[in-house]
C-alpha cells in the first residue's frame, strides 16, 4: 500500500477545501480499502468524514432525506424506510453481508465501483483502471458483464443494490463543492462508459454526497426487489428488478422500473414504464414491457442468458409487485 496523507475533517465545508488531486473521502471504506490494498486505487491523501453531521435520517417535507454517513443497516431498519420505501429496505438488505451493512454508508453505496474482473487485476489492461489501456473482457471472461449501454471501451457493471431501488423511487442526491451545493436527479448520478469509463458518476471533482433524498411515498404496496445471483447468500446479482407499482383497481395508474446487474448504472426504460401505464396489470401486459425492454440488449460472448433472464424476472418482479407479494428475503428460490 502507497504512504498517503489522513486528514479529518469536522465540517463539511473543511472536507471539501481539503480536498486536491489524488484525494478521496472515505467513510465505512467497505470498498475503497479493498481497491487500495489491490492497488487500483493509490490516493495521495485519504479526508476522513466519518465525523459530518450526516448521520441522520429526517422527514422533508412528504420525503424523506438520508444523510450520507447513515450506515446501510441503519436504514434499512428504520421504521419509516420500512413502513415507506420497503422497495428500498429490501434492497439494501439483499446486498453484502450483515457486517458489511454496519459499516457501508449510504454515500459509499452510490459510489462503489465494478466488480468486474479486470478492473481488480493491475497485471491486465483495463480502461476503466487505466484509461486507453484497452479492454480484455471483450471477447474476454464477460459471463457477468452488461448487456445495455456498453461502449467499445467498457463493458462493466454498477454493483449496487441499493442503487438500483433509488433509481425506481426517483430519489435525488444533495451534493457539496467548490462551486457550492446542487441536486442531482438519481438517473443523472452515474454514467454510461462511453468514451470515458474511468468516470462512474457526474460529481465534480471535490464534491461530496451530502444526502439522499427520497420523493413522497407512493409504492409502500405494490413492489419488489428480486435478485437474482449465483448463490443465495453474498453475492452480485446477475440480473436483478426493482419494480414499484401504482394500481388503480386491476389497472396500472404508475409503473417504476429499474434492472441491476445489466449495465453500467442502474437501468431504466421510460418507454416500458409508459406502456405499462392504464394496461391490466396482466402478465401479457408484463410480458409487453419486458420484451420492449430487452430488445435493445447487446450480449457479449459468455452473457447471452442475461436477457432471458432479464425478461423472465421483469415479468416475476412485475407480478409480485402487483400481487403484493414482495421476494421474500428468507426465500430466494429461482422457479
Amino acid at each position: 500500500m502507497n504512504r498517503f496523507d489522513y486528514v479529518r475533517a469536522g465540517t463539511v465545508a473543511e472536507a471539501v477545501q481539503a480536498f486536491g488531486a489524488g484525494a478521496r473521502f472515505i467513510a465505512g471504506g467497505t470498498n475503497l480499502i479493498d481497491l487500495m490494498k489491490y492497488e487500483v486505487e493509490k490516493p495521495g491523501r485519504l479526508i476522513d468524514i466519518t465525523r459530518l453531521p450526516l448521520d441522520r435520517i429526517e422527514d422533508s417535507g412528504d420525503g424523506l432525506r438520508i444523510g450520507a454517513l447513515v450506515t446501510n443497516a441503519k436504514a434499512a431498519y428504520d421504521d419509516r424506510v420500512a413502513a415507506r420505501y420497503p422497495l428500498l429496505r429490501n434492497a439494501i438488505l439483499a446486498g453484502a453481508s450483515a457486517q458489511l451493512r454496519n459499516a457501508a454508508s449510504t454515500g459509499g453505496n452510490l459510489l462503489q465501483r465494478t466488480r468486474c474482473y479486470y478492473f481488480y487485476d493491475v497485471a491486465t489492461p483495463c480502461n476503466k483502471r487505466a484509461p486507453g489501456s484497452g479492454c480484455p473482457a471483450i471477447g474476454g471472461m464477460n459471463r457477468i458483464h452488461a448487456i445495455f449501454g456498453t461502449s467499445a471501451h467498457c463493458i462493466a457493471t454498477h454493483p449496487s443494490d441499493m442503487c438500483i431501488a433509488l433509481a425506481a423511487l426517483e430519489a435525488t442526491v444533495r451534493v457539496s463543492g467548490p462551486q457550492g451545493d446542487r441536486s442531482i436527479p438519481f438517473s443523472e448520478f452515474h454514467r454510461l462508459p462511453g468514451d470515458s469509463p474511468e468516470r462512474d458518476t457526474n460529481l465534480a471533482p471535490g464534491e461530496i454526497i451530502v444526502s439522499v433524498d427520497l420523493p413522497e411515498s407512493r409504492f409502500p404496496q405494490h413492489y419488489t426487489y428480486l435478485k437474482l445471483r449465483d448463490r443465495l447468500s453474498y453475492a452480485f446479482a446477475l440480473v436483478s428488478v426493482a419494480a414499484a407499482l401504482e394500481l388503480d383497481g386491476d389497472r396500472v395508474k404508475t409503473a417504476r422500473l429499474a434492472l441491476g446487474g445489466v449495465a453500467h448504472k442502474p437501468w431504466r426504460n421510460r418507454e416500458a414504464e409508459a406502456l405499462l401505464e392504464g394496461k391490466p396489470a396482466t402478465r401479457e401486459s408484463f410480458q409487453a414491457a419486458a420484451d420492449l425492454i430487452v430488445a435493445e440488449a447487446k450480449p457479449q460472448s459468455e452473457n447471452g442468458f442475461k436477457i432471458d433472464l432479464a425478461r423472465r424476472a421483469i415479468v416475476r418482479g412485475l407480478e409480485q409487485a402487483a400481487a403484493g407479494t414482495p421476494q421474500s428475503l428468507s426465500d430466494k428460490r429461482i422457479q
